[in-house]
């Protein structure tokens, strides 16, 4: 440009037009997320919730803030857009109800070089479908163009969720005693963690990720790396909400071996036995094609367990049952005892395909 010439915001590379078009699309996605409470209406500077009209006396609020971590990359690299807003409100959603709240709205952050509509909307649509398998309502945003930060083609996201629950019926693991049994409910696939690792894998392994895979030739294997985090908020707001579950643990970062201990109160001990699940065969690909052994897979993968729910021994068949008709898979997988505060987890050959016996303790 010659020194004469006037610059605009759209010549420096941000496009206020764009951004405008997209929240005009988006508008009637959001609007699908309305609930009690809230009416999911965008454009305000702000977007209010009233708990009262949601049926709440005397509610405490909880907040969760996430991201989707570096699988976001490989939903990139791949033209997969379809899921990953599904996996922003679980990251939040998830870590809401472990603590007995129910998410009542979510907020999102979608950052780019320069906004690209068709797939802004598609991620923001799968985002409405996460809030919408919540119960949530997505109720606001910020869409920001940001030349120089970020590659072409590359964005970003975050997602805060806030919940509430009524004083006095907050889960945190004061009811929790040694005899109480771990159900874990099914993950739906690596979710959200690890995925530093298994991009890695894919480069130094030079998988073909539009092929089918090795473990499952029904699907292609960037689908089963893909497939959004499992959303366990309906399942289990029932249950916590009749005080039959003692505590919950998110299992995400850390695995199971540091996530249970951190639900736990002094002297409890979680004993978990591996042998008492199938290895989906997802999990034994990853860990055959890094030759990981079990303990950094019990710390870096969710090893098919997604959520982790700490019942009284009388109260596990009901619990249980309510789980299934819920549609989830649930597995007895170890008890607590006494000890120090921590996780121990053991198994077979056959369970880790790895040397056996063994195990891993987690001090938290």
């Amino acid at each position: 440009m010659s020194e004469r010439e006037s610059w605009t915001y759209a010549k420096a590379g941000v496009d206020i037009a764009a951004g405008n078009a997209l929240v005009k699309a988006i508008g009637p996605l959001a609007k699908a997320t309305a609930r009690p409470g809230a009416d999911a209406s965008l454009g305000g500077f702000g977007g209010f919730f009233d708990p009262k009209a949601a049926g709440y006396k005397d509610p405490l609020l909880v907040a969760a803030n996430d991201g989707v971590g570096t699988k976001l990359k490989l939903a990139i690299d791949s033209g997969r857009h379809d899921g990953v807003g599904i996996d922003l409100v679980a990251m939040c959603a998830n870590d809401l109800i472990v603590q007995g709240a129910e998410p009542l709205f979510f907020l999102d952050y979608f950052a780019c070089a320069k906004l690209d509509n068709e797939v802004a909307e598609r991620v923001i649509a799968s985002i409405a479908e996460g809030c919408r398998q919540a119960g949530c309502a997505l109720i606001g945003g910020e869409t920001a163009e940001m030349p120089g930060m970020y590659a072409q083609g590359d964005y970003d996201l975050a997602g805060f969720c806030v919940g509430a629950v009524e004083r006095g019926e907050a889960l945190t693991g004061e009811a929790v005693k040694p005899g109480d049994v771990i159900l874990g409910l099914a993950s739906s696939g690596v979710h959200s963690n690890g995925f530093s690792l298994v991009r890695r894998l894919a480069a130094e392994r030079g998988w073909k990720l539009d092929r089918p895979a090795m473990f499952d030739q029904d699907a292609l294997l960037i689908e089963a790396l893909l497939a959004p985090t499992r959303i366990y908020v309906k399942s289990l707001l029932p249950l916590v909400r009749a005080g039959r579950i003692a505590a919950l643990a998110h299992i995400t970062g850390g695995g199971l071996l540091e996530n249970i201990p951190r639900v736990l109160p002094e002297g409890c001990h979680a004993e978990v036995d591996a042998d008492a699940w199938p290895q989906p065969r997802l999990m034994a690909f990853l860990q055959a094609q890094g030759n990981i052994e079990p303990g950094e897979m019990a710390r870096t993968f969710n090893c098919g367990i997604g959520m982790a729910a700490i019942v009284a021994e009388a109260a596990v068949t009901a619990v249980t049952e309510s789980l299934t008709e819920a549609g989830e898979s649930v597995l007895r997988i170890g008890r607590l005892t006494e000890g120090q505060r921590g996780c121990t987890v053991s198994g077979g050959v056959e369970t880790w395909s790895a040397r056996a016996p063994w195990s891993a303790t987690h001090h938290g």
